[in-house]
């Protein structure tokens, strides 16, 4: 290897990687902490965590944080222990205001109900939660107490694959859930625990995976083996790729209508075919 390539390669600061989000801190409190640690400024992640949930978040530098919507992230897999009785505005254990006793319930009827919970559905996101209304979090919506009832009543499409009981150490139940990706488990713990005929918050909340995106400690992955897009072919000179040009779609392996990654040197680039146009999403994508 010539000192010229080496020196490339070390100044590469595209990197996509799983790192496991410790309890009661936030997503953003300990992305600051992974900037320190790889002294790299430009670096994002993918799908907030609440600061009282743990787990698999998606880490990426450089060039690689333009990547998050074109990655495959579903099923998204959580364990979640739900504590029965127990109510909080939060869903979760942040703001729990209320707890009443209950009386032990047959693991049977919960299986039953766990169970019930398996495919499409609607849900209502938590009034404490990080998701935009209008560009503004729902959670300084509600600690501002305005517009409430602007987002309360705006159910979306989730679906649960697979749900199934851990462990029922009375008032908790610890359950496993695969999801799609925009399913809130805190409502879904709150849900379960209506069924059950009692209030419900989540005590414990763990993110397990994210699609193929396990915690394997914080392994340096391909971002190709993980982009949700098929790979086409490109066969004229790679030097019109390099630097933008015009491209023909006689010239690519698939001319089928939808977005596509194209391999070339020590790059990729996105790009979309409609109409028998080509168009670049993202070009010069550096493979690190």
């Amino acid at each position: 290897m010539d000192n010229g390539k080496l020196k490339m390669e070390n100044n590469c600061n595209n990197m996509l990687f799983v790192a496991k989000k410790p309890m009661f801190i936030s997503s953003n409190k300990f992305l600051n902490q992974l900037k320190r640690k790889y002294g790299i400024k430009k670096m994002g992640f993918s799908g907030t965590l609440d600061p009282f949930a743990c787990g698999v978040l998606i880490i990426a530098t450089g060039q690689y944080t333009k990547l998050f919507r074109f990655l495959k992230k579903t099923p998204k897999t959580y364990i979640a222990t739900l504590m029965l009785g127990a109510y909080s505005p939060t869903l979760d254990i942040e703001k729990i205001e209320k707890i009443e006793t209950i009386q032990k319930l047959e693991i049977q009827k919960i299986k039953e109900v766990l169970e019930s919970f398996k495919g499409k559905q609607y849900q209502l996101p938590p009034k404490y939660s990080a998701k935009k209304i209008n560009g503004v979090r729902a959670y300084q919506l509600m600690e501002n107490k305005k517009k409430e009832n602007e987002f309360l009543d705006k159910k979306i499409e989730i679906e649960i694959f697979d749900i199934e009981l851990i462990n029922y150490s009375h008032p908790f139940v610890t359950f496993k859930a695969s999801v799609s990706e925009g399913t809130y488990i805190r409502t879904l713990g709150f849900d379960i625990a209506k069924k059950l005929g009692t209030a419900g918050s989540l005590t414990y909340l763990e993110r397990v995976n994210e699609g193929k995106f396990f915690y394997e400690c914080e392994k340096k992955l391909n971002p190709l083996e993980y982009l949700d897009l098929k790979e086409n072919f490109y066969s004229n000179n790679i030097n019109n790729l390099m630097l933008g040009k015009k491209l023909n779609i006689n010239d690519f392996k698939i001319t089928k209508t939808g977005r596509y990654f194209v391999r070339y040197d020590k790059f990729f680039a996105i790009i979309e075919i409609i109409d028998d146009e080509i168009k670049y999403i993202l070009n010069r994508i550096e493979l690190c």
